[in-house]
């Protein structure tokens, strides 16, 4: 039986035995993609931009203080949160690969030069913290599992995982992944699931579901395996580009007949020594991502769960949440997909007043915020292609809101929309003298409505009411 999730709508999907969850052909490919990394930056107008990828989200206090140190002493002095749980910096200055990659290396940030751009792995942010526990239903040959099992740590699975894609002797070579392909390993609650990994782990007692995308057919394997039949499944991707001629990115964007699937995956399975069983054809539903507040979990203790406003904090901002890791929590910090970060190991005592502290110093710390679920890309002066200063924008329409809207909006400055959130959402689309605000969620859209920068509102009330869910859909997505 599958893990237990929210009963949130499920992915739209054509499915076929790959379970990729993805339209019938996706986009041709000319070239490798030009995701940056820690050695390979990206230059922008503000200057080199650096993606530093942290696998799960995991990071260390004292990882954390390097991050912040080379945000002020390399680049303009901001941490930049992803939509996949990672730290980029811009505004670094030409020729500081070499003093980045040596900060990097040092602090266990950059474990291989060959791999850094293939460590794109999510987990959920809340396993282990909240108190929540896997499904605890039938196996994989619908025995129960046995009395005490272990629920699987999807951070465990984490660490192994990035270690395997990180080893030149793993159970195989995956150094021709994009820095677009991800896996994504859930604790059974969905949040992961919403993201459309590659590869899925989803945990249940002493086992794990693993799949192509977000849909059946997939297999169920010991959790003990799961990273390395992960591993595998990435492989079995390869193979399926090598032997299609294709130079997909992304298992989505592969036409279904030519996908990987798990017959051919059950094969590598076998051959490495993993058992499995089929799980059945069908679409994994999605769950919630982890909001800002407070998290009770066992043991008496809590974690804090904020977020950075639209996505950028400042050095010192980020200082205070690593002091607070390092003096009143575990010495760690988890950042995630949905552009915040989370501090476990609190006492129940201590943590509502560090909470109140972060709060002060501008984090989001309430669904209740109207900064909560809202984002925006890097729009001018740092992206050339951007037709306005949308974080500017974004900030001035906020900050006439007290409340949050039910749906999560992102501002673009042009219609390559980086960064923009999965599932529903607003779209607050530049257009060189105001903005398009459109409701959207991938697969189809709702009426667009125009409106000018000029004015005291200016597209704030067009944002709200868009952000209020009540339109319907209305226009078919091609």
């Amino acid at each position: 039986m599958l893990a237990a999730m929210p009963s949130t709508p499920a992915l739209s999907t054509d499915r076929d035995d790959s379970g990729a969850g993805a339209p019938a052909a996706g986009p041709v490919r000319e070239r490798g993609d030009a995701c940056p990394g820690a050695l390979r930056l990206h230059a922008a107008d503000d200057g080199a931009l650096a993606r530093v990828r942290l696998p799960g989200g995991l990071l260390t206090d004292r990882q954390a203080a390097v991050l912040a140190r080379c945000a002020e002493e390399l680049g303009d002095g901001h941490l930049d949160l992803t939509s996949r749980g990672n730290v980029q910096l811009r505004g670094l200055p030409a020729g500081c690969g070499g003093d980045l990659a040596r900060e990097l290396r040092a602090a266990g940030l950059l474990p291989s030069d060959r791999h850094d751009r293939i460590r794109n792995v999510v987990a959920s942010p809340l396993c282990g913290l909240d108190g929540r526990h896997p499904d605890s239903g039938s196996g994989p040959d619908g025995d129960l599992p046995a009395a005490g099992s272990p629920s699987p740590d999807v951070q465990a699975w984490v660490r192994e995982l990035d270690g395997l894609l990180c080893a030149d002797d793993g159970p195989a070579d995956l150094t021709g992944l994009s820095g677009r392909f991800l896996f994504g390993l859930d604790d059974g609650r969905g949040d992961i699931v919403a993201l459309r990994p590659d590869v899925t782990l989803i945990a249940s007692d002493g086992r794990a579901g693993l799949y192509f995308g977000t849909s059946g057919p997939g297999l169920r394997v010991l959790a003990r395996d799961a990273p390395r039949a992960a591993v595998l499944a990435a492989a079995a991707f390869l193979a399926a580009l090598e032997s299609g001629g294709a130079t997909a990115w992304r298992v989505r964007e592969l036409p279904p007949g030519r996908r990987p699937t798990t017959a051919l995956l059950a094969d590598r399975l076998t051959a490495a020594g993993i058992a499995y069983t089929p799980l059945p054809d069908l679409r994994l539903p999605a769950g919630d991502p982890a909001g800002p507040g407070l998290v009770t979990g066992p043991d008496g203790l809590c974690a804090l769960s904020v977020t950075a406003p639209l996505g950028r904090l400042t050095a010192a901002q980020w200082r205070l949440v690593t002091d607070v890791a390092a003096g009143e929590g575990a010495r760690e910090i988890r950042v995630t997909p949905w552009r915040g970060l989370v501090v476990p190991g609190l006492t129940q005592a201590k943590a509502p007043g560090l909470l109140a502290s972060l709060a002060d110093a501008g984090f989001v710390t309430s669904t209740a915020s109207a900064w909560h679920g809202a984002g925006a890309c890097a729009g001018r002066p740092g992206c050339a292609k951007s037709r306005a200063d949308v974080r500017a924008d974004a900030a001035a329409a906020l900050g006439r809101r007290r409340s949050a809207g039910l749906l999560p909006v992102y501002w673009s400055g042009c219609e390559r929309r980086c960064g923009h959130p999965g599932g529903r959402w607003v779209d607050v689309l530049a257009t060189g003298d105001g903005y398009e605000v459109t409701e959207r969620d991938g697969t189809w859209s709702g009426p667009a409505r125009r409106v000018t920068s000029a004015g005291p509102e200016g597209p704030a009330d067009a944002v709200a009411a868009a952000r209020s869910g009540a339109r319907t859909r209305t226009t078919i997505q091609q």
